[in-house]
């Protein structure tokens, strides 16, 4: 039951062919099988609770596409009477009153929360440990990094511990994870899903919730559950029917191939070989590809990135660091990002948003010759899960501890729409993917390239975890 897409769960729960309850109790068998291995699914609720809540949704009018799903919260989302953690010793026993909107959303479509899945602390590093749940592993090799931010969500997927899954991406927390447990991870345009109002609503705009899940089309019926405007938030846009309309004819679209950005992005061997195979794939469709110069220079890209996350996180935990018994509890990653934004001048910011402005025009340009471009999900393959981070590529050394992921940057930059896409597995096994991303609005579209791809594939599918 549980290999089958959350599309057609969705189908047989609606017309009674199989029950919410069958759904969640092969859920909660296969969590106890496997996620003893790979610590994906965390905070998970009361098994009779869950039962119980199963059988009314039986008993009642389904409310919408996730009608009796089972389903685990990021994390980094506050969940009504559900632990939420952040992955941080400060919140380890926090218990949210209230339900961020995109878990309001969930519900109302039906959605069966039953718990959380694992995040590093506050979501920074691409490798999903933790001092309070401990490490996600790969469920490809138990060994490796199952990534992050969105790691526990990545790996619950790939292991049918959960139909669908909601992530969040500030520098590749939907893709890495995605492109290392084989599966996909969709950043989705900036504003689409919006966030809650907390804080700041004008100011910090990278950080995005979005919908994992191990076909396109399930990712396009999640999107379609998030999105769309808040009132109560000043941007926004409006949404479209993303799961409609997902086949289509590829022939004549155009895609521009970047590669490691003319040598600017350090990449294990093996990796842009996987991605060029998966760019033939859309040649076999009908797709021009072609290989693309760097349109930008990737330092100037870096150097505003740094100023413009660091910024936003000192701005986000000043009250935690500004606490020196608070700030001893923090990881060593969470103060280097509070520390590089907190004596920024205005000049500075503005000054990385002017790099900023003039990349996202001069990606524009190129996206009138282009349908999609693409990139490398990661630049390196899942490492070991005793690393906190890799600290060199092909004799680079690494001089942050995410520089790794700056391949990432350019879509985060930009704030368009990004999918993961599987490419297959290196010669250990291991899985890769690359990201395919387009214009600033663009995100059915680009859905659309991946479901063609997914038809012609079907990596999760067909290589699913020995778990």
């Amino acid at each position: 039951m549980l290999d089958r897409s959350a599309h057609d769960l969705s189908l047989l729960l609606a017309s009674r062919e199989i029950s919410a309850v069958e759904v969640m109790q092969a859920t909660l068998n296969r969590i106890a099988a496997v996620n003893p291995a790979v610590n994906a699914i965390i905070s998970l609720r009361d098994p009779e609770d869950l039962l119980a809540e199963a059988a009314a949704a039986d008993a009642s009018p389904a409310k919408g596409w996730m009608h009796g799903l089972p389903h685990a919260v990021k994390d980094l989302v506050n969940t009504a009477g559900i632990r939420t953690t952040q992955g941080s010793p400060l919140f380890a026993a926090f218990i949210p009153d209230t339900d961020d909107l995109i878990v309001r959303r969930m519900k109302a479509a039906g959605a069966i929360i039953i718990g959380k899945t694992n995040t590093p602390e506050f979501g920074l590093g691409s490798h999903s440990f933790n001092p309070v749940h401990g490490v996600t592993r790969n469920p490809y090799a138990l060994s490796r990094s199952a990534g992050g931010s969105s790691g526990g969500a990545a790996a619950a997927l790939a292991t049918r511990m959960v139909p669908v899954a909601d992530g969040s991406d500030f520098m590749g927390s939907l893709r890495n994870p995605a492109a290392f447990c084989n599966v996909y991870g969709f950043r989705p345009t900036w504003d689409l899903i919006p966030a809650d109002p907390v804080g700041d609503s004008y100011l910090h705009v990278m950080a995005t919730n979005g919908p994992m899940a191990r076909s396109p089309r399930d990712i396009a019926h999640l999107l379609e559950v998030l999105a769309g405007p808040d009132p109560r938030v000043p941007h926004g846009r409006p949404t479209e029917p993303y799961a409609s309309g997902l086949d289509t004819d590829l022939r004549g679209k155009r895609i521009g191939w970047l590669a490691d950005w003319g040598g600017a992005y350090p990449v294990e061997p093996g990796i842009l070989e996987l991605c060029a195979a998966g760019c033939r794939v859309f040649e076999q469709l009908g797709c021009t590809v072609e290989a693309v110069s760097p349109p930008f220079p990737a330092e100037q890209l870096w150097d505003a990135w740094i100023i413009l996350r660091g910024w936003a996180h000192a701005a986000a935990k000043a009250e935690l660091y500004n606490d020196p018994a608070k700030r001893a509890h923090l990881k060593p990653e969470v103060i280097w990002e509070v520390e590089q934004g907190r004596h920024l001048t205005a000049q500075q910011v503005h000054n990385a948003s002017v790099v900023r402005s003039r990349y996202y025009a001069t990606l524009a340009g190129l996206f009138d010759r282009y349908d999609a471009l693409v990139l490398p999900s990661a630049q390196v393959w899942p490492f070991p899960v005793e690393w906190r981070h890799p600290t060199e590529i092909k004799g680079k050394t690494m001089d942050t501890y995410h520089r790794w992921m700056e391949v990432v940057i350019p879509v985060s930059m930009a704030g368009v729409p990004a999918l993961n896409i599987p490419v297959g597995f290196g010669p250990h096994g291991l899985p890769m993917g690359m990201q395919i991303f387009g214009r600033a609005g663009a995100d059915r579209a680009i859905l659309q390239l991946g479901h063609a791809y997914h038809l012609a594939t079907d990596w999760p599918g067909k290589r699913q975890p020995a778990l």
